[in-house]
């Protein structure tokens, strides 16, 4: 199997299309799409998100400490990447989307009512690290959907048809293809 020798770079895909939600001290909201984004702890709940310096939402984040990360969908798309696109500084991304903020419970940053997944957090620490500062936070509140929920209470984020970021593409995630332990699970 023949494979190119490629420059060291940033090439584990595909990544979560987040979009990151906040609140300014003057209480104006700002929407930033990220690609840089990780699960980091599970007790206690944690993640990151990587920001690059100069964009428009790193000070509000530096400044405030608090963002909800909200899932995005096909539906979202659109938005998901405009978010991504246009600077917070130019124009109001909650009023061109058509997305409706609507306030955290445990942070002071607004949600989007339209994603199937919000997730509150709370800046720990903040690591420079070259291109990107990583943003360290705690998880104070999950908000799920309940158009998502079965009769059992168990929470079906495929139904909202998540999309995922590949160097530069947009993607449904598509069908499933197993459960956790599907390879080692006894045949009956």
């Amino acid at each position: 199997m023949a494979k190119q020798l490629w420059k060291p770079g940033n090439m584990l895909y595909p990544l979560p299309a987040v979009m990151v939600s906040m609140t300014d001290k003057n209480g104006k909201h700002n929407i930033i799409t990220i690609g840089w984004t990780a699960t980091v702890c599970t007790n206690p709940p944690m993640l990151s998100i990587s920001v690059r310096p100069e964009r428009y939402s790193y000070d509000i984040l530096k400044e405030t400490g608090e963002f909800v990360v909200n899932l995005t969908t096909e539906e979202l798309a659109f938005a998901t990447d405009y978010c991504g696109v246009k600077s917070g500084r130019d124009v109001d991304k909650f009023k061109e989307t058509g997305l409706t903020p609507v306030m955290g419970t445990q942070v002071k940053a607004a949600m989007i009512a339209q994603s199937p997944v919000n997730i509150e957090c709370k800046v720990k620490e903040i690591l420079p690290l070259g291109s990107h500062d990583m943003f360290l936070a705690e998880v104070v509140a999950v908000h799920a959907d309940e158009k998502y929920m079965d009769e059992n209470q168990k929470f079906h984020l495929e139904a909202a048809k998540p999309i995922v970021y590949s160097h530069g593409t947009y993607f449904g995630c598509g069908e499933q293809l197993g459960t956790f332990g599907f390879s080692v699970k006894k045949k009956k």
